[in-house]
C-alpha cells in the first residue's frame, strides 16, 4: 500500500512541475524524467527552449518553445511605408540579410507590375549567391563547433569575413545592407567590386576543400553525424521542410529551379541531394551547394550586361543623386517618395525564394494605401523546426545538439 501511495505521489509531483514549466505532456512512464534544455543564450543559435522527456539518456520525447525573441517585425512592417520597411527584413535572418530584401522587393514588385533591368537582376543573384555562402559559413563553423571541431570554425569564418568585406564595399554596412528594394537596388557596384569578387572566388574552393577534408572523413564526426537525426521525404514533406533538409531526404526541389525568379533560369547550377536524410548527409548537401553558389557568382561576373539597375517606373524609384543638385523636380520627387512613399494597386502577392534554409516569401496585401494592409512572412526555420521532434526521438540526449545545428535555424526568423 505504502508503495503505491508514494508512485502516486511521484505521478502527481512529475505533473505539477510539468504543468509549472507550462508543458502539456501525457508522460508515458512515471519513471521518465523530464528536463529543459535552454533557453539557450542568444549567442548560440538563439534562444530557444527544448522539454526533453527522457528514459535514461534515450529521448522519448522533443517539444520545442519559441517566443522568446519574437519583435513583432511583421505588424510593425504593416505600419511602414513600403520602401520604410525594407531595413526590417534584414532583421528577420539576420546571416542572410540581402535573400530576406529580395524576398520581400519580389512581391511588392509583382504588386506593382513592375520589371527590373538585366544588370539589376544579376546583381541582385549576385549578392544573394554571396549571401548564402555567407550563411552556409556561419552554418559550417558553428555546426562544427557544436560538436567540438574548432578550427573549421576558425576557417568558416575567415572566409565570411571575406563576403562581409564584399557587402561593406557596396552598400557601406557589413550585415544589415538593406541594398536591395522595390524597384532594383540603392546602387550600382563601385569600381573595383567585381574584380574584388572575382578574387575571393578564385580562391575559395581550395578553402572550402580545406575544411571538407577537416570533416568529412574525420572519425569522430561521423560517429557524431551519420544515422543520427534521420528524416523521411516523406515526413519532410508533410512537416513543410524545405531547402537542404529536403534535399539531404533525397527531392530536390530548390525554388530557384522550380518556380527561377531574377533570371536564375539563365544560369548553370544543378541542386544536390543526399540519401539518407542524416546529419551528415545535411553536411554534405550544404557543402555541395557552397560550390554551386560560387559557379553562380563566377556566371554573374563574368556575363554581368551594362545598363541601368533599376526599374523607369519613377512612381517607385527615387531620382539619382546627381539630378537632386540640378533638380527642383527631383528634390520634390525624392522627398515625395520617402515621407509618403507609392501606392500600389489593390491586391495581393507572394514570390517564393530559396533561401539557405529553404523556401522563404513575403504574403503581401495591398488595401491601395502607402502601407502594406497585410505582411505576412512564410519562414523556412519555423518550418523546418517542426521536424525537431521526429528527427529527435530514440536518440541520445547528447546528440540534440547535433541535430539543432544540422536544421541550421534562425530564431529571429522563427519568432519574428
Amino acid at each position: 500500500m505504502r508503495t503505491e501511495i508514494e508512485q502516486m505521489q511521484r505521478t502527481f509531483q512529475h505533473s505539477a512541475a510539468l504543468a509549472a514549466q507550462g508543458v502539456q505532456l501525457d508522460v508515458l512512464d512515471d519513471q521518465t524524467m523530464v528536463m529543459n534544455m535552454g533557453p539557450q543564450h542568444p549567442s548560440t543559435h538563439g534562444v530557444l527552449r527544448v522539454v526533453l522527456e527522457l528514459d535514461g539518456e534515450i529521448i522519448v520525447r522533443a517539444t520545442p518553445h519559441v517566443g522568446y525573441v519574437h519583435t513583432g517585425i511583421e505588424k510593425t512592417i504593416e505600419y511602414n511605408s513600403y520602401l520604410k520597411a525594407v531595413p526590417l527584413t534584414d532583421r528577420i535572418d539576420y546571416v542572410s540579410a540581402l535573400i530576406n530584401n529580395a524576398a520581400y522587393s519580389l512581391a511588392v514588385e509583382k504588386l506593382l507590375g513592375i520589371e527590373i533591368p538585366p544588370r539589376g537582376q544579376a546583381l541582385r543573384v549576385m549578392l544573394m549567391e554571396l549571401q548564402r555562402l555567407a550563411s552556409h559559413l556561419v552554418w559550417l563553423g558553428t555546426h562544427a563547433l557544436d560538436i567540438g571541431a574548432m578550427t573549421v570554425y576558425f576557417y568558416a569564418f575567415q572566409q565570411r569575413e571575406y563576403i562581409l568585406d564584399l557587402v561593406e564595399m557596396i552598400s557601406g554596412v557589413r550585415m544589415m545592407p538593406s541594398w536591395i528594394v522595390p524597384g532594383g537596388l540603392r546602387g550600382d557596384a563601385p569600381d573595383g567590386w567585381l574584380e574584388r569578387a572575382a578574387d575571393f572566388i578564385n580562391q575559395f574552393p581550395s578553402a572550402l576543400k580545406e575544411m571538407e577534408d577537416l570533416l568529412s572523413a574525420n572519425p569522430i564526426y561521423r560517429e557524431r553525424t551519420q544515422g543520427i537525426g534521420v528524416i523521411s521525404a516523406e515526413e519532410c514533406l508533410a512537416l513543410g521542410v524545405s531547402g537542404p533538409t529536403l534535399r539531404a531526404c533525397g527531392i530536390a526541389h530548390d525554388v530557384r529551379k522550380a518556380e527561377p525568379y531574377c533570371g536564375y533560369e539563365h544560369y548553370t547550377f544543378y541542386v544536390p541531394t543526399a540519401e539518407f536524410g542524416d546529419v551528415y548527409d545535411r553536411y554534405r548537401v550544404r557543402i555541395a551547394e557552397m560550390y554551386q553558389s560560387r559557379e553562380i557568382v563566377k556566371q554573374c561576373i563574368e556575363n554581368m550586361p551594362p545598363g541601368p539597375i533599376n526599374s523607369d517606373d519613377r512612381k517607385v524609384v527615387p531620382p539619382p543623386r546627381q539630378e537632386l543638385d540640378n533638380s527642383m523636380e527631383g528634390v520634390i520627387h525624392h522627398f515625395k517618395l520617402w515621407t509618403e512613399g507609392f501606392h500600389p494597386p489593390v491586391g495581393e502577392a507572394y514570390v517564393p525564394l530559396e533561401s539557405p534554409k529553404g523556401e522563404i516569401g513575403f504574403y503581401i496585401v495591398s488595401d491601395g494605401s502607402n502601407c502594406p494592409y497585410r505582411a505576412h512572412l512564410r519562414p523556412p526555420c519555423f518550418m523546418n523546426l517542426q521536424a525537431l521532434s521526429k528527427m529527435c526521438e530514440g536518440r541520445l540526449i547528447a546528440d540534440v545538439v547535433a541535430i539543432i545545428g544540422s536544421i541550421d535555424i534562425i530564431l529571429g526568423e522563427i519568432d519574428r
